[in-house]
């Protein structure tokens, strides 16, 4: 007899709900969100139990703690369970309900688990990614104030290796405005 765990994972508490092989719920939990708590919460629903989470905010570390569970983590995809948006009661209990479920029905669209050492690579593109693109909204910024001033620099990028020459521009260009955003030195 195999068990079916579906999990409703949140910031700070998750709901942890166990399903039998009939779809009959044989108990659920509201969890604090620790390893040590998830960890217990698994082990109690039985060897070899699946577990179906969404693949929502912090995963990462949840999965690694199933996994360590000797449990088969099954990542559901949010965008392809049915249901979720139809239903006229939603809450917890039964978020996690339907994922157990679709779990044990074979129905759970899911998404890959990368491995640990896969989704530190991943984050470190993401974030490299992000820190870019934060870079050129910036240097968006610097074009924009000195347009709004009548600065036009007569290099091409003020950013590429002048940075005495772009520092200078920067100080040059004086407010023609009351309410200036810049510091006063």
């Amino acid at each position: 007899m195999g068990s079916y765990v579906g999990i409703d994972l949140h910031r700070r508490r998750s709901v942890i709900v166990v399903l039998n092989d009939d779809g009959e719920r044989v108990s659920w939990s509201r969890i604090e969100n620790t390893p040590a708590n998830l960890a217990a919460e698994v082990h109690a629903a039985g060897p070899a139990a699946e577990v179906a989470m969404e693949a929502c905010w912090g995963w990462y570390w949840a999965a690694d703690v199933i996994a360590e569970c000797g449990a088969r983590l099954h990542l559901a995809h949010p965008l392809g369970i049915a249901g979720y948006e139809n239903r006229r009661v939603k809450n917890d209990i039964r978020d996690a309900t339907l994922l157990a479920d679709l779990l044990r029905l074979g129905r759970l669209p899911e998404a890959w688990v990368a491995p640990p050492e896969l989704r530190e690579l991943r984050e470190l593109v993401r974030y490299r990614a992000k820190l870019g693109r934060l870079r050129s909204g910036l240097k968006a910024q610097v074009h924009q104030t000195l347009g709004k001033e009548g600065v036009i620099p007569e290099l091409d990028d003020i950013f590429r290796g002048h940075a005495r020459v772009g520092s200078m521009i920067l100080r040059s260009a004086t407010p023609t405005w009351s309410g200036s955003c810049r510091c006063a030195s």
